[in-house]
């Protein structure tokens, strides 16, 4: 597990009083929280877990993937500026796809595929975790009840995910044989998209948080998106690393 002594870098202790200390701020908040630091992503990426409990991680995690576009569907809405609204909604179909092309969730379900789990099965969300579901709800519910600048400022773990997924992309591949190449296009296609939805995001807080105040909701949104995305593995690491799996979720074979 990891201790205090292994986080990164000290608190930044600087007044929010320019673009500059935010961004400051939200890269201290990404190198000490976001979740590549959790246990079970090391032991995901380190070959540490059996194929039963990469399952649970895959269908938990598609229980994510598939209210990302519902929650960018919903920060779209927050807004009347119509270049805000045309840079956003790129996102949907990245996630979508589109009528006769591929997106995120296809990418998402081929690896569930991969992995020898019945699609209908995880479509339907009833192996989820309580827990992964609970975190997932409150992310849409945040963007619906906070406000536009905050609902932009969640997404901005965007920031850190690309060097998460060469991470998981060589460790996967590396540790396990029942991983390869076809069934991880999700991450090799996030590589390219991430940063570019990050820049806009970062680019637009630190020119819409224009008092300490609404830098320190910024700070608060993405450290909110923190606590969403690493309860998310506390619940897998509970279930399927310590064998605590609640009624009615994904059992694997011979737990």
């Amino acid at each position: 597990m990891n201790t205090q002594a292994d986080m990164p870098l000290a608190e930044p202790m600087e007044p929010l009083d320019s673009a500059d200390a935010l961004e400051r701020r939200l890269r201290w908040i990404g190198a000490t929280r976001y979740h590549s630091l959790h246990p079970f992503h090391k032991m995901l990426h380190g070959g540490q877990l059996n194929k039963g409990q990469v399952q649970a991680w895959a269908l938990n995690r598609y229980c994510y993937q598939s209210i990302i576009p519902i929650k960018d569907a919903v920060v779209l809405s927050r807004f009347r500026d119509r270049n805000v609204r045309l840079e956003w909604r790129h996102r949907i179909e990245d996630h979508d796809g589109n009528f006769g092309t591929e997106g995120g969730i296809d990418r998402w379900l081929k690896l569930t595929d991969g992995l020898g789990l019945d699609r209908d099965y995880v479509e339907s969300l009833q192996g989820a975790l309580a827990a992964t579901r609970f975190a997932t709800e409150a992310y849409v519910h945040f963007v619906r009840e906070k406000s536009p600048l905050e609902a932009i400022a969640s997404s901005l773990t965007e920031l850190f995910a690309p060097n998460l997924h060469v991470e998981r992309i060589s460790g996967m591949l590396k540790h396990y044989d029942f991983i390869n190449p076809e069934i991880m296009t999700y991450f090799q296609c996030r590589l390219d998209q991430a940063p570019r939805d990050a820049e806009f995001a970062l680019h637009y807080v630190r020119a819409h948080a224009n008092t300490p105040e609404e830098r320190m909701q910024v700070c608060e949104a993405l450290t909110f998106k923190t606590n969403c995305l690493w309860v998310q593995l506390d619940a897998l690491y509970h279930a399927y690393v310590t064998g605590m799996v609640p009624p009615g979720a994904f059992l694997p074979e011979g737990m």
